[in-house]
Parts: C-alpha cells; sequence; structure tokens
C-alpha cells in the first residue's frame, strides 16, 4: 500500500477551494494508502502569530478534517508540534541543503518582500517541509501548483542524502488531482481562490450560511454570453463554476454542461448555490460538534503517538548515518 502525506497550516478558516482541492481527494485517499495528514503549526509560526488564534485555528483545523471525512481509524491526523522528530529531522536536513537552493524557493522572495522583517524560519522551512514528508517515507504528496517547488527540493535533498550515505529515504512522487485541484476566485476566475482575498466575495468559506453563500454565488463573475459550457482558455469564470458544481454533486462536468444546455447563467447558479449549500451543511454541523465536545484533543494526541513511532524509525537510521552515537 502506497503512503501519503500532506500537510495543511492552520491559518483560518478553509475555503471552498481547500475543500475540493484537497480535502476531498483526501477522503478518497484514505480507502486507497496509509495517510498521514499533518496540522502544520510549525510552519505557521514563521509569520508573526497570536498564541490564543494559533490554538484555536489548529482545533478548528483538526475538526474540519474530520468533519470533511476524514476518519481517525484509517488516517493519522496530527499537528506538527505534537512530533519532536519533525524538527529534529528538519535541522540534520538542514545542514544538507544548500543555501541557494532556499534562497531560491519562489515563496520565501514573495513572502519575504511583504515583510520588513523577515525570520531566519521563513528561509530555511522548505528544509522543514521536506523533513515532514521524509519522516514517513511518503511515495505520494498531494501538492498544489504553488508547492510544487518545495517538493522537487525534497525530493533533490532526499537524493543527495541517498547518495552520500546509502538508501535512507523513499523519494516522495507529487500527486495532483486532475479535477479540482486549482479551484479559482469567485470574482477573478484567472486567481487560485483564497481566504486572504480582501473581498470575502471572492471566495466561499466552509463555514459561510447558507445565505451567504447563495449570495456570493449570484454575484460571481460569468462573461458575456450566456451559454453554460467548459471552455477554461475563454471561459473561465463559468468553467469554475462548473467544476465547482460539479465536484460538489459528485457528477461530471460533461453531465452538469448537459443538464443546462441552452438554460443561461440564471438557472445554472441558482441551482450551483444549492449544490454548494447541500453539501456544507453536513459537515458543518459535525464541525459544531466537534468544537464543542472534548475528542479533538485525545484524537490529535493518539495519533502523535502513531506518528512518532514511525518517525523515529526514521531519525535514528538518519543519526546513526551521519556518523551520531544512538
Amino acid at each position: 500500500m502506497k503512503r501519503v502525506f500532506s500537510g495543511i497550516q492552520p491559518s483560518g478558516t478553509l475555503t471552498i477551494g481547500n475543500y475540493l482541492g484537497a480535502m476531498k481527494n483526501f477522503v478518497r485517499l484514505q480507502n486507497e494508502a496509509e495517510c498521514y495528514f499533518c496540522i502544520v503549526d510549525l510552519h505557521a509560526i514563521t509569520v508573526p502569530q497570536d498564541p490564543a488564534v494559533l490554538r484555536t485555528n489548529t482545533m478548528s483545523l483538526a475538526a474540519m478534517y474530520v468533519a470533511s471525512g476524514i476518519d481517525p481509524k484509517k488516517s493519522t491526523l496530527f499537528a506538527q508540534s505534537h512530533v519532536r522528530q519533525h524538527t529534529e529531522l528538519g535541522w540534520l536536513l538542514q545542514c544538507i541543503a544548500y543555501y541557494g537552493e532556499l534562497g531560491r524557493m519562489t515563496q520565501f522572495k514573495d513572502k519575504s518582500a511583504q515583510r520588513d522583517v523577515v525570520t531566519a524560519g521563513l528561509f530555511t522551512y522548505p528544509a522543514l517541509m521536506a523533513a515532514d514528508i521524509l519522516l514517513y517515507q511518503a511515495d505520494l504528496v498531494p501538492v498544489g501548483e504553488d508547492q510544487k517547488q518545495h517538493l522537487e527540493l525534497t525530493r533533490d535533498i532526499a537524493e543527495r542524502f541517498n547518495n552520500r550515505f546509502g538508501q535512507t529515504f523513499v523519494v516522495p512522487e507529487p500527486y495532483i488531482s486532475k479535477v479540482g485541484g486549482r479551484i479559482m476566485s469567485l470574482e477573478e476566475p484567472t486567481k487560485k481562490m483564497s481566504k486572504s482575498d480582501e473581498s470575502a466575495g471572492a471566495y466561499i468559506s466552509m463555514l459561510d450560511e447558507p445565505d451567504v453563500v447563495r449570495k456570493k454565488i449570484s454575484r460571481a463573475v460569468t462573461d458575456s454570453e450566456r451559454e453554460v459550457r467548459y471552455d477554461d482558455a475563454n471561459k473561465p469564470a463559468i468553467s469554475n463554476l462548473l467544476t465547482i458544481y460539479a465536484l460538489c454533486a459528485d457528477r461530471t462536468v460533461e453531465d452538469v454542461v448537459a443538464q443546462y444546455a441552452g438554460q443561461g447563467y440564471g438557472p445554472f447558479k441558482k441551482d450551483l448555490a444549492e449544490v454548494v449549500v447541500a453539501a456544507l451543511e453536513p459537515i458543518q454541523a459535525r464541525y459544531r460538534e466537534l468544537m464543542s465536545s472534548g475528542e479533538l484533543a485525545a484524537l490529535l494526541r493518539d495519533a502523535a503517538e502513531r506518528a512518532a513511532e514511525v518517525a523515529e524509525v526514521t531519525v535514528q537510521d538518519v543519526k546513526e548515518k551521519l556518523g551520531f552515537v544512538v
């Protein structure tokens, strides 16, 4: 069975883009592979955080994983900071990574350009990301386009270590979903949907109330035509809405297009809103239940213990090969 690793930062409520592009795939993958899903709270502190908000966001993300369908009995869902081997291997891999490699990371350039003060952690965190993945000898890593460069660095570090010290790490491959891997903004369909967008109308939050969802979809940009058809190059807005509809309803895009042949955008958008509301309602109900219960803390603690057992095997192997007394 293949092993899968994925990490998401606890940086606020997820959007429907996160759900359709990642979480929904994770739910399927947990039935096909051995899955490790990590809340990467150590990565979050590469930029300033309010401690109370970070703590809340971490628990909220854990609840959203489970509410979206991640089964703690099938998958290992844990917080990065609960497994000390992440930071230990992260340091060891910083000593394998090259300064020039880290400096070329596009995300570091983008984020550092926006800040007056840049932490060392922001510069070196791709080495920690490599440790996250390599600790579990992951075969596949679900990634978006914005993380492909970091996965390439992870592969380079793994191959470099293997060549110097003997076979140690599985060299991971990217897993990119063919459909829904990149859900776009409702207002700017050439830009990825993001909760950091200044306009709340650009994204649908997983916790948006039904009437809020309906309003956002009714105001979503389209184009000057009336034909509901998929054409990503010439009709990116409608193509994006079709993708959202198909994924929320578990149908093919072609099937949805056929249903609205000759009907125009009005009926399509009205029905899309109800499809999204129906998809979110059970997730929101389960989320609220989890956040008001005490089961999340125990779930994360138990999963961290399981993850640490696997991670420690890798760390001991790495330390021995590097020459440490173990």
